[in-house]
């Protein structure tokens, strides 16, 4: 009878325990590359940090009083929808930004080192939470300047912010989809301004649902950005949230399902 000794080799199973460790590693790495670069092109975060200022001033100040009646009592309502606004709006920059990489031939690069395919779309997406924290930072910020305020607790104005960075999150791969299908920086950029500036102005950003016609509440009634700024409404000065939570909670899950998927795929095919 012939005896057949099998042979592990231990190196195999530290190898497979390595690799996503080093994932992360390059991944952290590729993200700082990120932020660095951005931080010598200080124009890229105007629509984190000029944005929500402009369009808190613009709108409280000219047409707050028009609205509610008082500057003071629209800049409560205001600020949450503005959030919502600004953290979906900054959720394109990613989609520009690796197309911009892909055709300088940065990713030709990168495919040369010894790291993960997936480490420089990873690397961008923690990135981009910089950024959200950002957009969240400075609206809070200018807001309380010009007299809002939190009328629940840190704990709820914190899962606020969560949620908008998780749905900011999840946009973004819509954008890295459009990103790698576009043929220039321009073109990315173009489609999803298209998508965006509908969803925030056809929503309850700035007014409310009841104000607007008929025919257009329906749409405002689903939109994301509508269910995304009436969760921030509530978590920061209270109000029902189970609703608005579980559509908020149904968009992130249906855009990562559908269009994460296809981002994936279409950055294997680019790079």
């Amino acid at each position: 009878m012939t005896t057949v000794t099998a042979v592990v080799n231990p190196a195999a199973g530290q190898a497979g325990t390595a690799k996503p460790f080093k994932l992360i590693r390059h991944s952290a790495a590729l993200a700082k590359r990120s932020l660095l670069k951005t931080l010598r092109t200080p124009e890229a975060l105007i629509d984190v940090t000029l944005q929500p200022v402009i369009f808190l001033l613009l709108f409280t100040y000219v047409f707050g009083g028009a609205i509610a009646g008082s500057q003071s009592v629209y800049l409560q309502y205001l600020l949450p929808g503005i959030l919502a606004q600004t953290i979906a709006m900054s959720a394109t920059a990613i989609g520009v930004n690796m197309n911009t990489d892909i055709s300088k031939g940065v990713f030709d690069r990168f495919r040369s080192l010894p790291i993960a395919r997936s480490a420089p779309l990873v690397g961008a997406v923690l990135a981009d939470f910089v950024r959200y924290a950002l957009v969240a930072v400075i609206t809070l910020t200018v807001g309380y300047a010009m007299g809002f305020r939190i009328h629940t607790d840190p704990l709820q104005a914190g899962a606020a912010l969560l949620v908008a960075a998780t749905f900011a999150l999840a946009l973004s791969w819509v954008s890295v989809f459009i990103g790698m299908l576009a043929r220039t920086p321009g073109a990315v950029q173009g489609f999803m301004i298209l998508l965006v500036l509908p969803l925030s102005f056809g929503s309850n950003t700035f007014v409310q649902t009841d104000t607007l016609p008929g025919w257009m509440q329906g749409f405002v009634n689903v939109n994301p950005i509508t269910h995304l700024a009436g969760l921030s409404r509530s978590l920061f000065l209270g109000g029902p949230v189970t609703s608005h939570l579980l559509w908020t909670c149904g968009w992130i899950v249906g855009l990562t399902a559908v269009f994460m998927p296809l981002a994936l795929r279409a950055y294997g095919r680019k790079v």
